[in-house]
């Protein structure tokens, strides 16, 4: 499939996009390697932010996380040469994308984790590759074959026992949590896939840029109120350093590798490496937090990462 790019002296380039999302992957690659360094972030952003919301309130932090990601993006874009604004029949697209995949997952991951237990969350996120294997399929841009849902499968069972979450009820908060997070995980496979064509026509990093840019202005409106009530002079120095990696690392650079693994490898092989990212947040544990984990967590990480590396060798077929 070929993709018609628009370079910054006019031109206009053919370039292949996608060709390794529906076949067999011969070896680890640079998506993938950038994959990996994205889970990494995320995993250690948890006890990262865990920090920082000790004197930021979550809205706030949200809010100019999102913000200074944006100015970062704007950076690449400059460098690049690709400072533009989509055609005006994608406009539409580009903004229900970031405020679909940015404003509406931001504030249900949020409120959904406030809510619930932390096990529960893990386990319910690790649906997100489910979901966005199963919309692929029915868009018609992949057609997930059985390792896929073998491999998606185990790598939730790993998740279960890396969290330890049970399936009992903990009263209507938690339930209202947990509706809370399956409206994310919705969310961000809808961003995923319905982002396909867009990054076909302009390519991830402008694509990235668009929808983050649409979807600051949404968490900045939403955290006004909260920016205004927070007191600024109880925030010390690490939780700005908290801040700022959370934007840079977090959201400005793992956005920019999330679609470029899109691009490259497709929607599900993408997906599933998120669901390393509770593994990682366990063993970032072990170090920064001084946790020990369990046999059962040990157990459930290696299933986790079994799982991953089964869907990852799936050449299902294209669309």
């Amino acid at each position: 499939m070929q993709m018609q790019e628009q370079g910054a002296g006019g031109e206009v380039a053919a370039t292949e996009l996608g060709a390794e999302a529906t076949a067999p992957v011969p070896g680890w690659g640079w998506t993938e390697t950038a994959l990996s360094l994205m889970v990494f972030v995320w995993g250690v952003n948890f006890a990262v932010v865990k920090h920082a919301l000790d004197t930021v309130q979550p809205l706030a932090f949200n809010a100019l996380r999102f913000a200074i990601a944006s100015v970062l993006v704007l950076g690449v874009l400059h460098a690049r040469g690709e400072l533009s604004l989509p055609d005006r029949r994608d406009l539409p697209r580009v903004v229900a994308l970031g405020l679909l995949g940015n404003v509406l997952y931001q504030m249900c991951f949020i409120l959904g984790l406030n809510r619930t237990a932390a096990g529960h969350a893990s386990l319910i996120l690790a649906l997100t590759p489910v979901l966005t294997a199963f919309l692929s399929m029915l868009t018609g841009h992949e057609r997930p074959g059985p390792r896929t849902w073998g491999g998606a499968s185990l790598s939730i069972l790993g998740i279960a026992l890396v969290s330890g979450a049970s399936f009992r009820v903990e009263g209507t908060s938690a339930l209202v949590g947990d509706a809370l997070l399956v409206t994310a995980c919705v969310a961000w496979a809808v961003y995923t896939v319905g982002a396909r064509p867009v990054v076909r026509r302009y390519g991830s990093v402008r694509t990235t840029a668009w929808t983050l840019w649409c979807g600051a202005v949404g968490l900045l409106v939403l955290g006004t109120p909260a920016l205004l009530r927070q007191e600024w002079g109880t925030v010390g120095v690490r939780a700005w350093g908290a801040l700022v990696f959370s934007a840079t690392f977090a959201i400005g650079l793992a956005y920019l590798i999330w679609y470029r693994g899109v691009e490259r490898i497709g929607n599900t092989r993408t997906a599933i490496f998120s669901n390393l990212t509770p593994v990682v947040a366990l063993f970032a544990g072990v170090v920064l937090l001084n946790e020990a984990p369990s046999a059962l967590a040990l157990l459930g990480a290696a299933l986790t990462l079994g799982g991953v590396m089964i869907v990852r060798t799936d050449p299902g077929s294209a669309g």
